[in-house]
């Protein structure tokens, strides 16, 4: 009985790291595409007078599903959202991104739009958000509060200070993994 639970604890144990592996293999090759698209698009959209808030690329059963926020003062719409799908979509064919079958969505970044950019970090001081962090800091890895300060250290590296029941917590920027705005309801 040793000798199986043994074996059955090293096929578990393989199962895993080829999980993971396929998982970690899978998310630099959406990460990469991201970049890819940014690069391409971002000079279409900065043209038209609009902010690339981010991409989002993820894979399905049979296609990709490439996201595109946009966004300009005042906010973006249909009009906007139509004009830059149209552009995108001739980019992307011209450039073969991705090389397999793809749905494009393009859309404003809605009232909880995402923080990705240093720059978003400076723009929404004051506002309230919610960060995920990769790893622990103070016990936590996901907080709500107001982003109260970006910092930037002489080596380029990024502090975002968020104030959250009454006090200041410091969360490296390369520790964010997500940072949104929490869009507050007013009665």
């Amino acid at each position: 009985m040793l000798a199986g639970s043994q074996h059955h604890r090293f096929v578990a144990d393989e199962w895993a790291e080829a999980h993971f592996f396929f998982h970690g293999f899978m998310s630099l090759i959406r990460k990469d595409m991201e970049e890819r698209i940014r690069g391409i698009v971002e000079p279409a959209i900065i043209g038209a007078g609009m902010e690339l808030v981010c991409v989002e690329c993820f894979r399905m059963k049979s296609r990709w599903l490439v996201r595109i926020y946009i966004d300009k003062e005042g906010g973006v719409a249909i009009d906007d959202c139509a004009l830059i799908s149209g552009e995108a979509g001739d980019l992307l064919a011209v450039h073969d991104v991705p090389h397999e079958s793809y749905t494009l969505e393009v859309s404003s970044p809605g009232l909880d739009r995402p923080l990705v950019k240093d720059e978003d970090f400076r723009r929404f001081r004051g506002s309230k958000v919610t960060v995920r962090t990769g790893c622990k800091i103070d016990g936590a890895r996901n907080f709500k509060g107001i982003l109260r300060e970006y910092l930037t250290s002489e080596d380029g590296t990024g502090t975002i200070v968020l104030e959250t029941e009454g006090r200041r917590i410091a969360i490296p920027r390369e520790e964010v993994i997500r940072a949104r705005l929490e869009y507050v309801w007013n009665d």
